[in-house]
């Protein structure tokens, strides 16, 4: 168990911010989720546990030995051997399981593509950011007495900020090009 009492140092208030950032979408999206979803996500959580397949394996179990001992008493069994009922109850709850998992992950996809969404409003800011420094950067070495003026095409060319549609042209280019 983790210790509380442990002191966590003060971040700068921009990483805080994104911090709660982060923590308010998934807050977010839990708020969103209909009554379905989430009784949905509990399931899950419930069956992903190590107890839940121990639950699981003891109801076999317990079935299969009901079977068997009735049979051994002379008492008709529900599901005499090769427990048809059993394997039939056992493929309609895989049947379910697989759905349940499905729509669980369907969920689960829709917070990823919000916080790849987020990454890429992220990334393009932030390179903008930097090319507009860049930029700042030249022209004061430009303005500066001190330095010999000379010209620098990597950094003329990395003042321009990226055209995210030239961007996602050429992605699709060089995929197209790779799968031929």
């Amino acid at each position: 168990m983790a210790d509380t009492n442990v002191a966590i140092p003060n971040l700068p208030e921009h990483i805080e911010e994104t911090v709660r950032s982060i923590a308010q979408l998934h807050a977010d999206h839990h708020e969103n989720a209909t009554l379905l979803e989430r009784v949905l996500d509990r399931v899950t959580a419930f069956i992903s546990r190590p107890w839940g397949l121990g639950l699981i394996t003891v109801i076999v179990v317990g079935w299969i030995g009901l079977n068997l001992v009735a049979a051994a008493f002379g008492v008709r069994p529900i599901d005499p051997p090769p427990f048809l009922w059993l394997g039939g109850a056992v493929s309609l709850v895989s049947l379910f399981i697989v759905l349940l998992i499905l729509a669980t992950q369907r969920r689960e996809n829709q917070l990823a593509q919000r916080r790849e969404l987020l990454i890429l409003e992220l990334t393009l800011l932030g390179e903008q950011k930097t090319a507009k420094v860049i930029q700042l950067l030249e022209e004061s070495r430009c303005d500066n007495p001190l330095i010999r003026n000379r010209a620098d095409s990597e950094a003329e060319a990395m003042a321009q900020p990226a055209d995210p549609n030239l961007v996602v042209d050429r992605i699709k280019g060089t995929h197209m090009a790779t799968s031929e």
